[in-house]
């Protein structure tokens, strides 16, 4: 047979065997139950503020409201609003927490590491023990 005719629609097909379509089926139900569970994760209920390791402020995201958090390099604010937060203004070099964003999911956390700052977002259960930086 000629490998060119293989590509041409429909002729593919029959190089799959019963056992490959079970693969494919397979893989692709894990791929749809990663991508609900991960990407669609449970909203955050609380708001952890920690400040070179040690928590600073823990607080319900429900009441909204701008925090302001010393560090080294100066103050960090964080904002809270629509039961979701952000790092609205951070004294490092390069903002790379303040671009992250709102942060709203479980698990989410913006760390402003030159002013040893972070902001997570936790539900009711923890999803990993700590966040270190």
């Amino acid at each position: 047979m000629n490998p060119l005719a293989l590509l041409r629609p429909g002729n593919w097909q029959a190089l799959l065997r019963p056992g490959d379509w079970l693969v494919l089926l397979t893989g692709a139900l894990a791929v749809a139950w990663l991508a609900g569970t991960f990407w669609f994760g449970a909203p955050g209920q609380r708001l952890i503020i920690k400040r070179g390791g040690q928590v600073f402020l823990e607080t319900a995201l429900t009441q909204p409201r701008i925090i302001d958090v010393g560090g080294p390099l100066g103050i960090t604010r964080v904002q809270i609003a629509a039961h979701r937060a952000r790092v609205l203004a951070d004294p490092g070099p390069r903002q790379l927490c303040v671009h992250q964003g709102w942060l709203s999911r479980d698990g989410e956390a913006a760390i402003c590491l030159p002013n040893q700052v972070s902001v997570e977002i936790a539900g009711r259960v923890k999803a990993y023990d700590s966040l270190n930086y």
